[in-house]
């Protein structure tokens, strides 16, 4: 038992480190106008604070952060999108917070998603999509070289009437293509737009 818990804690670790890296990477090579590199640095290192946590920083967040969606579903489950953006490594990153009105821990079993790969991922967010509905185009989670995905791990579960912050990353819907629908598990279809990084 000890052993599972080092290995889901050096993955969990693995996950934070190598999005962290990505994040970095994507921030430096940006460029822009100062207005956009500023505001891209505090929301591109929000999703590993509270990554694998289920804190409750999040009741601060909707004070400054605009909702693009909500929806209820999972007997008391609450999923909000806060920010969808297009960034120029040709992807999109979704980012909001998950809002456990249950009765117990949830820890996220059916968000992980059913491919063999994603398996590794444990009780993630890597069964996420976004559905293009006017391309008839499905954009399913980015991954790393070893099948992890590139989103959010809620190590622990999230506590019964706490809040966990998430982010998942996707390849990013042609130039044109703004109105997609995020999808996870039994979670009704989030209807957001994707905004310019």
């Amino acid at each position: 038992m000890d052993f599972r818990h080092t290995m889901k804690g050096r993955r969990a670790l693995s996950a934070v480190a190598i999005t962290t890296g990505l994040l970095l990477t994507v921030a430096g090579c940006g460029g822009g106008d100062e207005g956009t590199s500023d505001k891209g640095a505090p929301s591109s290192s929000a999703p590993s604070k509270g990554s694998s946590r289920g804190g409750k920083q999040a009741s601060q967040e909707p004070d400054s952060v605009t909702v693009l969606a909500e929806v209820k579903g999972e007997n008391g489950l609450t999923l909000t999108v806060t920010s969808a953006k297009r960034d120029a490594g040709g992807f999109v990153t979704v980012e909001g917070s998950v809002t456990n009105n249950t009765d117990s821990i949830w820890v996220a079993a059916d968000w992980r998603g059913d491919e063999r790969e994603l398996s590794k991922n444990g009780a993630s967010i890597a069964g996420a999509s976004l559905i293009d509905q006017k391309g008839k185009k499905k954009y399913l989670i980015l991954r790393d070289t070893s099948g992890r995905c590139l989103c959010t791990q809620f190590t622990g579960g999230v506590q019964q009437g706490a809040t966990a912050q998430w982010f998942a990353q996707f390849p990013a819907p042609p130039e044109g293509t703004a109105d997609v629908d995020f999808q996870v598990g039994s979670m009704p279809p989030a209807p957001i737009q994707i905004s310019q990084g």
